[in-house]
């Protein structure tokens, strides 16, 4: 049996192409939802875009047919976009020319017509309405990730003594696992003494088993716990195009990233540039407008960028000062922007860190990762639990979307930080706050 599935309108500004996610069954866009996508579609912002290519979306499929009587998806399913509401099923205070409630009265109309509803909305308080009136109602779910049971980049596997012993003697070993990913990471435990381990990457050509080098300071910043290690060695590895680093507050994401591109550009000139942006978000109350120039209404929301720059200076060449890192900024060694100009862009040979990547969408990801040019690594830093932006959360956020997408690719590796090394009291609140 077929079901005749109601969009709503932040289904389509999430994902424009929702309109052929739903197999053969019938898609239905009541026409509200096509007034509210022409406000949107006005804006200078990825709500806009995304809403101009929902309107572009169906005109073109306007050409099959009338809207009104339905037309094929690529051979699969159908949409219609309806007008006609149920009031009379909705109860006497929740009626109104509410959005919402005009949705709900459309499928409500469907409903009582004998068709098999169910709405979708990503708005939790219109489904518990949907479900108080008696209609099905669900998340949109195609681009979900359960951050629970996202891919941690490592695992701790369980050998013997020998295999240990050989791994730090040879350098190599053969992958004592069937299922391990490219770049995954290990800590062989030796079977007879669980405090004697060895570290290792897996190599995806040949599937052996790479023992990591020693652990050196990188500009002052040494490793303090086996992610860290893990996350170091990804991020310094030139084989790598695509890097992910997700952990709470705290963990040194940010941090290890940084220091790890100032060393590659700096001291093993690598590349030649290192980018860092990240998206413009505010957390809690926004104070409006800033003044002055573009760098000034920037250095707001940078500041914990130029805190890391900062602590890593001072331990590198002490005594350099408040804002020391303009210096690297003049010599165009780094470069500070805000993610609101990348697009159309197209960044070669540099090494960019991506900070507060959870506050980006799957398709703003995207946007980012197809910017990279010839000889250019990117690497995105988040906490899927610490999220501003009100039109994603921890599963839908583009961070945990691309470590799911990615961790096939042997050009990409991923990280889960979790132990916190900032101070004890910020570890402390991370953990029960």
């Amino acid at each position: 049996m077929t079901h005749a599935y109601v969009l709503d309108t932040n289904v389509l500004l999430h994902d424009p192409k929702s309109l052929y996610r739903f197999a053969e069954n019938e898609v239905v866009i009541p026409i509200w939802v096509i007034e509210e996508i022409d406000r949107f579609k006005r804006e200078v912002t990825d709500l806009g875009r995304n809403a101009r290519q929902v309107s572009r979306e169906l005109d073109a499929l306007r050409e099959k047919g009338p809207l009104s009587k339905g037309v094929m998806l690529e051979g699969k399913g159908m949409l219609r976009v309806v007008m006609d509401r149920e009031d009379g099923l909705l109860p006497p205070t929740i009626r109104g020319d509410s959005a919402d409630n005009l949705i709900l009265g459309a499928a409500l109309f469907l409903k009582k017509r004998g068709a098999d509803v169910v709405l979708v909305t990503k708005d939790t308080n219109l489904r518990v309405k949907a479900d108080a009136l008696g209609l099905k109602a669900e998340d949109y779910e195609t681009d979900k990730v359960q951050v629970e049971e996202l891919y941690t980049g490592w695992r701790s596997v369980t050998v013997p003594k020998a295999s240990v012993d050989k791994l730090y003697h040879a350098r190599v070993l053969p992958c004592p696992v069937d299922d391990a990913r490219p770049n995954e990471m290990f800590c062989l435990v030796d079977e007879s003494n669980p405090s004697h381990t060895a570290l290792a990457r897996h190599e995806p050509v040949g599937n052996e088993l790479r023992a990591l080098e020693e652990a050196k300071p990188v500009w002052g910043i040494s490793p303090r716990n086996r992610e860290q290690r893990f996350a170091m060695d990804l991020l310094l590895n030139d084989r790598l195009a695509l890097v992910t680093l997700v952990g709470k507050a705290g963990t040194g994401k940010t941090l290890l990233a940084i220091a790890a591109g100032l060393h590659k550009v700096t001291d093993q000139q690598a590349f030649q540039r290192l980018l860092v942006t990240r998206p413009i978000f505010p957390m809690g109350r926004d104070i409006g407008y800033l003044p002055g120039e573009l760098e000034a209404k920037l250095k707001p929301w940078m500041q914990p960028i130029f805190d890391n720059l900062e602590l890593l200076l001072n331990l590198s060449y002490s005594n350099r000062g408040h804002d020391a890192y303009q210096e690297l900024v003049e010599q165009r060694i780094l470069q500070i922007e805000a993610l609101t100009y990348i697009r159309g862009r197209s960044i070669p040979q540099q090494f960019m860190v991506v900070d507060e990547a959870q506050n980006l969408t799957p398709h703003e990801v995207k946007t980012i990762i197809t910017r990279a040019g010839e000889h250019t690594k990117i690497v995105l830093t988040g906490d899927p639990y610490q999220i501003d932006n009100p039109y994603i959360d921890s599963s839908s956020n583009g961070l945990t979307y691309l470590v799911e997408k990615m961790k096939e690719s042997p050009l990409a590796g991923h990280m889960t930080l979790v132990r916190g090394e900032r101070s004890d009291l910020a570890e402390t609140a991370a953990n029960v706050l």
